[in-house]
């Protein structure tokens, strides 16, 4: 493989002059132009400057532009929305970024309760357009409104809703994928059940673009679930609120179970300002969605968190229930207002969870610096957001540090450095020290393999190439 150093001047612009010829106004390729698709929202300070953006609309595109990367060795970056926060659509030197923004096509089969989708649709486009049908697509990030479906299967994202639904890689039934060399496959369809050969399927859902380009996805959707009932319950402890999420997490399957510290509520609360307790240490937004005309799942959580002693619960209305998970889903952004952010979403097994809580507590204290801690509690994935001050160098390596602690403290505990976001090239670091030497080494043979020059997002989850 060679980048923009591997080309003199000329090979550059012939090999640019051949990428417009092959998309026509779908290049972009001056230094304005390509600046907003040099990183993702992970901001990684180290990336490269592209020789070009790609913006196909079919798969016939995409196949010719990722053939003409192989014939010239030029990384590919695969892009969705931008959205990812591990640094996985970052731009490479001499490469290019391909995005699938403008691949936004959807068909929704009711009879199979499938949907096929291009990548850049994004996952509130879905969502709507399952419901016109009575349907539902369950996996639902935080970003779901700004998300691409490309972005989701890159990452095999969750979200609030998987406590109790699942994650993408539960509803992705089919895929088209083009490969390093250029050639299209097709994996799976509309089959709930289908185990014809290896599942291959499975293996490039969470594959965050290292093994090929997907081009179109077949998911399954669920009908539409019945109006959940919320409860909210503040605490003056985390211990406390973690203790009563792991009691809940055991005994019942709720639909939502989400968990907010201090720092975080005062964040949403400033922007927000909904009447969220600033008094309180943690709060808990948990839900059901059961049939159960007596209610006991809601029974159950209302009494272990008063077991637990919570100073305040309330089972919600329609409307505040919402406004609460609004309030929840908007954590990062708040938080974010208040410096620059790191942020990671380790997981750990639940009852493990009030470990980690404490643990990053130690952490921030230790590294004098800011730590929000948000989390999707009920199946244990957790969103510890790192604020700094970018213009303070000193505050800038104390929250890189904490960063670097809070992967190892997950990795401690049994845990995960990603549940959700993926590694990217931010957590690769971390990857060996969590899932050992020899699983490495044969992710490894597999990308090597689909990707012998190692072409598609060098850098991220693997080690990029030696040139």
């Amino acid at each position: 493989m060679r980048g923009a150093e591997g080309y003199g001047t000329a090979d550059r612009a012939e090999a640019l002059a051949e990428l417009l010829a092959l998309l026509p106004d779908a290049v972009l390729a001056t230094a304005d132009e390509v600046e907003p698709y040099r990183r993702d929202r992970a901001l990684d300070p180290h990336a490269g400057v592209p020789l070009a953006v790609a913006l196909p609309r079919t798969t016939e595109e995409v196949q010719a532009v990722v053939a003409w990367a192989a014939r010239h060795g030029i990384p590919v970056v695969p892009r969705g929305a931008g959205t990812g926060l591990s640094g996985g659509a970052t731009a490479v030197d001499g490469g290019i970024v391909l995005s699938v923004e403008r691949m936004r096509d959807v068909r929704v089969d009711p009879a199979t309760r499938t949907a096929i989708v291009q990548p850049g649709l994004l996952n509130a486009e879905l969502q709507a357009a399952a419901a016109q049908h009575g349907l539902w697509y369950p996996p639902d990030p935080a970003s779901f409104e700004i998300c691409s479906i490309g972005g989701n299967i890159a990452t095999n994202a969750g979200g609030l809703c998987c406590v109790k639904y699942g994650v993408t890689v539960d509803y992705v039934l089919g895929l088209e994928v083009v490969l390093a060399d250029g050639r299209t496959i097709r994996l799976g369809g509309p089959l709930v059940k289908d185990v014809a050969g290896l599942p291959l399927v499975k293996l490039f859902v969470g594959s965050e673009g290292t093994l090929g380009v997907v081009t179109e996805a077949t998911v399954r959707l669920l009908p539409a679930p019945p109006t959940p009932r919320r409860i909210a319950a503040w605490f003056g402890s985390s211990e406390r609120a973690a203790a009563a999420i792991s009691e809940i997490a055991a005994a019942i399957r709720p639909s939502l179970l989400e968990y907010m510290d201090r720092t975080a509520i005062d964040a949403v609360e400033d922007l927000l300002a909904i009447g969220l307790d600033r008094s309180a240490e943690a709060f808990v937004l948990a839900g059901s969605d059961d049939l159960d005309p007596e209610g006991r799942d809601i029974a159950r959580m209302v009494e272990v968190f008063r077991r637990h002693g919570a100073i305040l619960i309330e089972e919600t209305t329609t409307a505040r229930g919402a406004e609460l998970a609004h309030a929840r889903r908007a954590a990062i952004p708040a938080v974010e207002a208040r410096g620059r952010l790191l942020l990671s979403d380790v997981g750990v097994p639940i009852p493990r969870l009030g470990e980690l809580i404490a643990g990053i507590e130690r952490i921030a204290e230790d590294r004098d610096t800011c730590i929000a801690f948000i989390a999707h509690a009920g199946d244990g994935n957790t969103h510890p957001l790192v604020v700094f001050d970018p213009a303070d160098p000193a505050a800038q390596d104390r929250a890189e540090t904490a960063y670097g602690e809070i992967m190892s403290l997950a990795v401690s505990l049994g845990g995960t450095i990603s549940g959700e976001h993926g590694v990217g090239k931010l957590k690769r670091p971390w990857l060996e020290g969590q899932i050992g030497s020899d699983v490495l080494e044969i992710g490894q043979r597999i990308k090597d393999a689909l990707d012998p020059q190692g072409i598609l997002n060098p850098g991220a989850v693997f080690a990029p190439p030696a040139r």
